[in-house]
C-alpha cells in the first residue's frame, strides 16, 4: 500500500512524465551513482513491476521529462522546493518510523528546517545516518551556546566522542514526557517506560524507590543538574550543595503541614561548615529503600 501511494504521489507531481530507471540517470550523474550502491537509500535494481519505488526516481519522481529538458524544474529537485514539501517527500517512506513520524511537531520543523538541513543524501561524510557533518558539529552550527557549555570543567563528553547529542535528544521530535508537568524540554528523548533520557545511562538512579525524592520524580534531573556542562562538580547548578537544597527546603509554603518541601531541622546550623554539605548524611538523594530522610 505504501509503495502504491508513493508512486501515485510522484505521478501526480510529475504530470505526464514516465519512469525511466536509475540506469538512465547514471548516464549524466555518474559521479553520484559511482558509490551510491553503498547508500542506505539504494534499493538494488529497478523493479519493473513497481516503477518509482526503487532507485533515483523513488525520491526525485519520474525522469522522462528531465531527460528531454535537463533542469531542476523538470524533476523533483530538492533545492527548488520548500521545507514542508521536502519533509512530505521524505516522510512518504519514513513516516512508519516512530522516531521520525513526529517531525512536523518538532521545534526544528517550526524553525523551517527540513531533512536536507542536516542530512546529505548522496555524499554523506559520516558512516551513519547520512549526516552532512559529524553530529556534534552539525548541532553546534545552530546551538552555539551549547558548544560553550560543553567546554566547561564538568560536562558530558560529547566533544571527546564518548556520547552524541542524539543519545539524549531526538532531533525529529518527541512526545510529551512524564516529568516537568509534561513540558516538552528541548526535544529530549525518553528512556524506557517514558522516563528521562538520563536514566538510559544512569540506571542506578531509576528506582522505583520506597522513599522517592519528589524533586527527582516530578521535576526531573534538571532541578539540580545542568545537563550539558557546569563549573561545579557533578554538573550541579550551584557551587555549594546546601544553597541548592535550600531552593526547595526553605519553609516557604510548607511549615509542619506536610505541604511542599520540609524545612531543614532546627539543629542544622547552616553557618557551621559541617552542615553545609547535605550529602554527607543524606547520601541517597535520588531515592532510598531504607530511609525517609535518604540517610541510607
Amino acid at each position: 500500500m505504501l509503495r502504491f501511494l508513493a508512486t501515485l504521489s510522484l505521478l501526480q507531481l510529475a504530470g505526464a512524465a514516465d519512469f525511466s530507471g536509475s540506469k538512465t540517470c547514471k548516464t549524466c550523474h555518474a559521479d553520484i551513482a559511482f558509490k551510491f550502491f553503498r547508500n542506505p537509500h539504494f534499493h538494488g535494481e529497478d523493479d519493473a513491476a513497481h516503477p518509482g519505488t526503487t532507485g533515483c526516481e523513488s525520491c526525485h519522481g519520474p525522469g522522462s521529462e528531465h531527460i528531454k529538458a535537463p533542469s531542476k524544474t523538470s524533476i523533483f529537485g530538492f533545492s527548488q522546493h520548500s521545507s514542508e514539501e521536502i519533509v512530505a517527500r521524505c516522510l512518504t517512506c519514513h513516516s512508519k518510523d516512530l522516531g521520525r513520524m513526529n517531525f512536523r511537531r518538532s521545534e526544528h520543523f517550526k524553525a523551517s528546517l527540513d531533512c536536507t538541513s542536516c542530512h546529505s543524501i548522496h555524499r554523506s561524510p559520516t558512516p551513519r545516518r547520512l549526516l552532512a557533518k559529524v553530529q556534534r558539529e552539525l548541532c553546534y552550527g545552530c546551538h552555539q551556546s551549547v558548544r560553550a557549555q560543553f567546554s566547561m570543567p564538568f560536562k558530558h563528553r560529547v566533544n571527546e566522542g564518548v556520547i552524541d547529542c542524539s543519545d539524549c535528544h531526538n532531533p525529529h521530535g518527541t512526545f510529551a514526557p512524564s516529568w516537568k508537568m509534561a513540558d516538552k524540554p528541548r526535544m529530549v528523548s525518553q528512556s524506557s517506560v517514558n522516563e528521562e533520557a538520563c536514566l538510559g545511562c544512569h540506571k542506578d538512579m531509576r528506582g522505583p524507590f520506597v522513599f522517592e525524592h519528589t524533586a527527582v520524580r516530578v521535576d526531573g534531573c534538571e532541578t539540580c543538574h545542568l545537563p550539558h556542562g557546569s563549573a561545579n562538580p557533578r554538573l550541579l547548578k550551584r557551587p555549594v550543595v546546601f544553597t541548592l537544597c535550600l531552593e526547595c527546603h526553605n519553609g516557604s509554603g510548607s511549615g509542619r503541614t506536610g505541604q511542599g518541601a520540609p524545612l531543614t531541622s532546627s539543629f542544622h546550623n547552616l553557618a557551621n561548615p559541617q552542615f553545609q554539605n547535605c550529602t554527607v548524611c543524606h547520601v541517597r538523594l535520588h531515592g532510598s529503600n531504607a530511609s525517609a530522610f535518604f540517610l541510607r
